[in-house]
């Protein structure tokens, strides 16, 4: 709204004491003071009301209207209850600062006056937005995408927002910059977390002390048909669903919205969700490609074939290049009696866990087949971590993954996947799908929610001990360690952290006594009493692997 529009409602009754040139600024806001100083506390555009109970003489008013004035505000507005009228100083350093200057009459309210500020801001606001998703429909047709509309909002609405995946990665913001480390990541683990929680804005609170501290509206962006769930019913149904939407996340408290702004900024989650699908469609021929080779990669095909239909598929994976290795990732989602097919929820996980969501053409190829999803990564493998085209990591993929989809993946809930090592021919690419199946059942074997292997982890004895029945491992742990637990528990004698140390050493009696802090005499000591309890010989190999795997199993 302006000035003016104050100045010419009748039931406000203000009298306009100076300014009568600047009535067409913008008032965005209004404040209630009486402080002397109230700079920190205004951001511009607001309409000022004060009682005056700050003025002390003539001298007050040339510092409180300089304030003012820098400020940014659009006028101040002075009661006359406190003096009968206006001081004339007040009027003289409004006019030396160009502040427009109005006198509140007695009977009106400073309650009235800031009830109808808002109330016509609050319209203009949604008439504002109600533009920006005007705009938007146009820039969108023109091929706009989502960065458009964040932009817009954050141009001509002031709000920062950011367009995040469901692991909290970022598609694109309002021009508000990057949220801070780890902050995308807990809002959408909040989304996640909320399960079935209606749909609409979920208010979300980060620690004001910490960074990106504040308050987030959370709007769902669905990608509808996506992931095929159970359909409607309990409200774990709709978990597979989450793990592939994206949400709208704005710095606002919408719980003081009115409903039209509310309604329009779900309008304008669909909008990006229009978009989302446009995305989504044009994955249809990467999927193609993959479930293509992956058929081929299962069924008896010759790699001649296979070979072909890479050579087919490079020039849409690999636009503008060649020579790149290939590297495979297997993923697997399940839920206690899951009663559908959670393959195309594991292929939107994956594309969204390996590809760029601010890059529509950096997509991923997924296929899926069984309930399971497998990805063909083009990947060069003297790119550095990190750098585009750069070889997936187990441990990275789990840390990126780990946080969010836990909270979304709800009780029983596990997402499982395998990463092969890069091969550089198509003949190697059906050994890469047998050691990607492996290292995910291996990481199958753990008992986190979420969990990855990799190759690398295929060479060790690792790969053995998940699959050794419980009650056998458990069996040769006791044999072998109980009487060294038995011994710590009468004489507190370190029994087990000694030998874990001496292990951990490579049997290396100065590392592990410098490691314990212990004279070498006390740790021969220790360890002599080990082999006595035990009746085994460190000194000898397989009594040494034995123990390492008993403190594995155990």
């Amino acid at each position: 709204m302006r000035l003016r529009a104050l100045l010419e409602s009748d039931q406000l009754g203000l009298r306009l004491l100076w300014g009568r040139e600047e009535l067409d600024r913008p008032v965005r806001g209004v404040m209630t003071t009486d402080l002397r100083d109230p700079s920190r506390y205004l951001h511009g555009d607001e309409l000022v009301l004060t009682g005056l109970a700050w003025w002390r003489g003539a001298a007050d008013a040339e510092p409180f209207v300089r304030l003012l004035a820098a400020a940014g505000v659009a006028g101040l507005a002075a009661g006359t209850a406190e003096f009968g009228s206006v001081p004339d100083e007040l009027a003289t350093a409004c006019a030396r600062h160009r502040l427009p200057l109005f006198a509140v009459a007695e009977e009106v309210g400073f309650a009235d006056l800031t009830e109808h500020v808002v109330r016509q801001v609050s319209v203009e606001r949604a008439g504002d937005l109600a533009a920006v998703v005007a705009r938007h429909r146009r820039l969108t047709s023109a091929g706009g995408g989502p960065r458009a509309v964040l932009a817009l909002l954050g141009s001509d609405l002031d709000l920062p927002a950011w367009l995040l995946t469901a692991t909290g990665r970022p598609v694109a913001d309002s021009g508000a910059g990057p949220l801070p480390a780890g902050v995308g990541a807990e809002l959408a683990a909040r989304r996640l977390a909320a399960g079935g929680a209606p749909p609409g804005p979920q208010r979300v609170a980060l620690p004001a002390g910490g960074p990106g501290g504040g308050v987030y509206s959370l709007f769902p962006v669905p990608g509808e048909g996506l992931v095929p769930g159970p359909g409607a019913g309990s409200p774990a149904d709709r978990r597979p669903a989450l793990l592939a939407d994206w949400l709208l996340a704005v710095r606002a408290d919408t719980g003081d919205w009115p409903a039209e702004r509310l309604a329009l900024l779900d309008g304008v989650a669909g909008l990006v969700a229009v978009e989302r699908d446009r995305r989504e469609a044009a994955r249809g021929v990467r999927r193609r490609l993959a479930q293509q080779v992956l058929e081929l990669l299962t069924t008896s095909a010759p790699a001649a074939e296979v070979a072909a239909r890479l050579r087919v598929a490079a020039p849409v994976l690999l636009p503008g290049r060649a020579g790149q290795d290939w590297q495979l990732v297997v993923a697997r989602l399940s839920w206690p009696d899951a009663g559908f097919d959670t393959g195309p929820t594991a292929r939107a996980v994956l594309e969204e866990l390996l590809g760029d969501p601010t890059e529509p053409d950096a997509e991923v190829a997924v296929a899926h087949a069984d309930g399971e999803a497998v990805a063909l990564l083009p990947v060069c493998p003297l790119a550095e971590a990190g750098t585009p085209g750069a070889p997936v990591r187990a441990e990275t993929l789990e840390s990126a993954a780990r946080h969010p989809l836990t909270a979304g993946l709800g009780t029983g809930g596990r997402l499982t996947l395998g990463v092969s090592s890069a091969v550089p021919e198509a003949e190697g690419l059906r050994g890469a799908l047998r050691e990607a199946r492996h290292a995910r059942r291996l990481a199958a074997a753990r008992t986190e929610p979420v969990a990855v292997a990799g190759h690398d982890q295929l060479a060790s004895h690792m790969v053995l001990l998940p699959f050794v029945p419980e009650d056998v491992r458990g069996a040769f742990s006791e044999r072998l360690l109980d009487p060294l637990r038995e011994y710590d528990r009468r004489h507190r004698a370190q029994l087990l952290p000694t030998l874990e140390a001496f292990l951990a050493e490579d049997g290396s009696w100065t590392r592990c006594a410098a490691r314990l802090h212990l004279h070498v005499n006390t740790l021969r000591y220790r360890i002599g009493r080990i082999e006595q309890l035990t009746g085994r010989d460190l000194g000898r190999l397989e009594d040494a692997v034995d123990f390492l795997l008993a403190l594995r199993l155990g």
